[in-house]
């Protein structure tokens, strides 16, 4: 029979894990940053001297053999492995974090009771405006994927003229942006409807979905084409995520009439308004 370990030991080798992983997400990143360096290096470091001669210009009515560096070739199709294994496999990545997660953090009934409607005024009316503004920016952000595809036609074609450095921008700017969005609206939902199991699932599969989409973009530009269906089922996932956390937070701070199946004291207060009580 095997020994199981103790729970400190589970805890310091759950700890050396996180400080392992840390660690390699640093060094990956000091990786990449010396690639897109190395890439980005002015052209004119690189330029061949000028008034070079012409010798290799191809002249199609020329009996003389093609010039083999003349020559393009394309590259060789890319298995299956890739195209359909490397997104089935980044769809995985999502449904694993979200396990891991669930098991890491299992839902508890009895967590810290909170209703946003008894809220001083100005912390009410301050996260209506913040869960607004952030409803506002994610509407420009669709707008920028819509002006993206009609500008350079396909993600494929809009990835490929994107240098690594530019990439790399890209994802501190949305990874930042998806989590501050979500943590801000994510904190005060999840603890408005903590009586609901199902709601407990709104805040982290969107935040999920938001860390696969960014992570579907580097498969996009370097792997193959077909992790842009990725991106557009976690595009989707995290912004249905979003909308429901915002009509739910919008809905309780700024219309405390209105009472849904969803709120924690609806049948007190529906019991205090047909009593002619104001709830």
């Amino acid at each position: 029979m095997r020994r199981r370990l103790s729970p400190l030991l589970r805890q310091r080798a759950f700890e050396l894990l996180l400080l392992a992983v840390f660690a390699g997400l640093l060094f990956g990143a000091r990786a990449l940053a010396q690639a897109a360096a190395a890439q980005d290096t002015p052209a004119a470091q690189h330029a061949a001297p000028a008034g070079g001669d012409n010798k290799d210009s191809f002249d199609f009515f020329s009996d003389k053999p093609v010039n083999s560096a003349a020559v393009v070739l394309l590259p060789p199709e890319k298995s299956k492995w890739l195209t359909v294994g490397a997104p089935l496999g980044l769809i995985g990545f999502f449904f694993a974090i979200n396990f891991i997660v669930w098991r890491l953090v299992p839902f508890d009934s009895h967590s810290i009771d909170l209703n946003l409607r008894q809220l001083p005024p100005a912390a009410k009316r301050g996260i209506a405006m913040a869960v607004g503004l952030f409803g506002v920016a994610f509407a420009f952000g669709a707008s920028e994927i819509w002006y993206q595809m009609q500008v350079y036609g396909s993600a494929e074609a809009f990835f490929a003229q994107m240098s690594l450095g530019q990439l790399i921008v890209m994802t501190h700017a949305h990874l930042f942006g998806f989590t501050t969005s979500f943590f801000i609206i994510g904190i005060p939902f999840s603890m408005q409807f903590n009586q609901l199991k199902s709601y407990q699932w709104v805040f982290p599969v969107g935040l999920a979905a938001s860390l696969t989409d960014v992570i579907s973009w580097w498969g996009i530009k370097y792997i193959a084409p077909s992790f842009e269906d990725v991106s557009i089922f976690c595009g989707c996932l995290f912004s249905v995520s979003y909308i429901w956390m915002l009509i739910g937070l919008l809905r309780v701070l700024l219309f405390p009439e209105m009472i849904w199946a969803s709120d924690k004291d609806s049948a007190a207060r529906l019991s205090a308004r047909r009593a002619g009580n104001k709830p």
